[in-house]
């Protein structure tokens, strides 16, 4: 059984979300069941448990886990294939007005001022989802352009290793947005002095995480391993939110000594920050998109000095690099 799984087909998410075969899940991720001891369980004929099992098999929900013959017949035993599930499905318009521009990425208050900013024609919808989710989302069709900061620990480079990877078959084009600062948010003063992410383990802290696939979180994933220190270790690992923004309202609000976020969101909050890298940002759209009206007025925005300027008032944010290309030809 998986720890976690995300639901993101149309088609699954119906199948989940039946208030009918909810219950059913519910019970599977708890133990394995029979037909009729879940028959028994909601007062239901196996043949009506039947038909909703056999409906979250077929979409991957459930799956058969055991087998036991009897005297006179077969049992048959069901599980859920994951311990939790998360849901995740994008509503596009339905028309392929120019106003459309969908952008799944890692929270960026830059990105924020984009979308904001965007000229009337050009809007920039941003989905937070996640580095990763941002670019399987592109991949996909499920967005035009992916805002993502993900470190290759081999080469040392942001989000080129990734979409090379992703996009073996597919040209793509990678748009600096900008290069902003991070490091450790906490409260006035540093009450507890933490200065690294040794000190996260080495002292009595709680820290926010922030979403699986983000890429401040696959950072922070890849300095505990390299410190020898395992995930499980660290008081509240397993706590997480969306935004940069979210995990410093924690801090804030004493319900978290530490999250790892951008310098802008601890001063959002008033908060202590202790640098510890800087990161580039970057947005990327297959050659496709990169070539239509609807991405050139979007670029046009990052050329423009008065965004340039907004950007560059965000503390920790420097957008000497913004509109800078990297070309990925297959």
């Amino acid at each position: 059984m998986d720890h976690m799984r995300t639901i993101k087909h149309a088609e699954t998410i119906r199948a989940a979300t039946d208030p009918r075969r909810l219950e059913i899940l519910g019970l599977l991720m708890d133990e394995a069941h029979t037909l009729s001891s879940l028959g028994a369980v909601l007062d239901r004929h196996p043949a009506w448990v039947r038909h909703h099992v056999k409906a979250l098999e077929r979409v991957g929900l459930v799956r058969l886990v055991e087998t036991r013959a009897t005297k006179n017949y077969t049992e048959k035993f069901y599980r859920a294939t994951a311990a939790a599930y998360t849901l995740s499905m994008l509503v596009r318009p339905a028309t392929s007005a120019p106003a459309n521009v969908i952008a799944m990425v890692s929270h960026d208050l830059a990105l924020e001022l984009l979308a904001a900013e965007s000229e009337a024609g050009t809007l920039v919808a941003p989905v937070v989802t996640g580095s990763l989710d941002g670019l399987i989302g592109v991949r996909q069709g499920l967005a035009d352009v992916a805002g993502c900061h993900l470190l290759d620990a081999d080469t040392g480079e942001y989000n080129i290793p990734y979409a090379r990877h992703l996009f073996p078959d597919t040209d793509t084009v990678i748009v600096t947005l900008a290069h902003r600062e991070q490091g450790l948010i906490v409260a006035p003063g540093n009450p507890h002095k933490l200065g690294s992410i040794s000190d996260i383990g080495d002292r009595d802290v709680v820290l926010v995480n922030r979403n699986p696939g983000s890429g401040t979180r696959l950072w922070l994933d890849r300095m505990l391993k390299a410190e020898g220190m395992a995930a499980g270790s660290v008081r509240g690992y397993a706590s997480w939110v969306d935004t940069h923004t979210d995990a410093a309202a924690l801090v804030a609000s004493g319900k978290a000594d530490v999250a790892v976020g951008i310098s802008a969101a601890a001063e959002r909050y008033q908060l202590d920050f202790v640098p510890l890298f800087r990161e580039r940002y970057d947005l990327v759209m297959k050659r496709e998109f990169y070539e239509t009206e609807e991405a050139a007025r979007l670029l046009d925005l990052l050329h423009a000095r008065a965004f340039r300027r907004s950007v560059e008032r965000i503390r920790g944010y420097d957008a000497g690099a913004m509109g800078d290309e990297y070309r990925l030809a297959v």
